[in-house]
């Protein structure tokens, strides 16, 4: 008798969950090998990434493809910083948003079913979009990092400047000392 905890996770009939079934079929057809994870959502991996599906299966049908990467170096880990480029993502994408939870990255795209021929190009495109926000996610908040950076030297440098040991500082006052105002005193 084999153990029985490594027997593959099987999918309850197609009938009991009717979306969560299309869901299975339509990645399978993608070529990604779906399972069921112990909270009933549709897990697969898709690019090396984790990603699952939850089927909302009442009146309304409502799919929802998500995943959760965790913020570590080279990520800045200020969150003011990190939930700023989720806002600019999510005010830019109209079929995807992002959230901070756990010190993780949430990418979720949700839609409401009401074509049940459609599941498998929704799933396609989901999954797709899901991948390249989180990718945009990352490029924006490095770019970000980069230019709070760029802005905090020039401040340095500029605070930096403001003593008059500076041979410019020197020369500029030279220079402004010579207005064409001959006698008159600056004080």
């Amino acid at each position: 008798m084999s153990d029985p905890t490594a027997l593959p996770s099987f999918p309850p009939p197609a009938d009991e969950h009717p979306l969560r079934g299309l869901v299975i079929d339509a990645l399978q057809d993608l070529g990604l090998e779906p399972n069921l994870d112990k909270e009933g959502d549709v897990a697969f991996t898709a690019n090396d990434q984790q990603m699952f599906v939850r089927c909302l299966e009442s009146e309304v049908k409502i799919m929802r493809v998500f995943g959760q990467w965790q913020l570590a170096d080279p990520v800045p880990q200020d969150k003011v910083m990190q939930l700023s480029v989720c806002n600019d993502v999510n005010l830019s994408m109209t079929m995807v948003k992002t959230g901070i939870g756990n010190d993780a990255l949430v990418v979720t795209s949700e839609h409401l079913v009401t074509d049940t021929t459609a599941v498998k190009n929704l799933v396609s495109v989901s999954v797709q979009i899901t991948l390249a926000t989180v990718q945009q996610w990352h490029e924006r908040i490095m770019k970000l990092a980069e230019r709070i950076a760029e802005q905090r030297r020039a401040a340095a440098d500029a605070t930096a400047g403001d003593g008059d040991d500076r041979p410019d500082a020197v020369a500029g006052d030279a220079a402004s000392a010579d207005d064409g105002s001959e006698g008159e005193s600056r004080e």
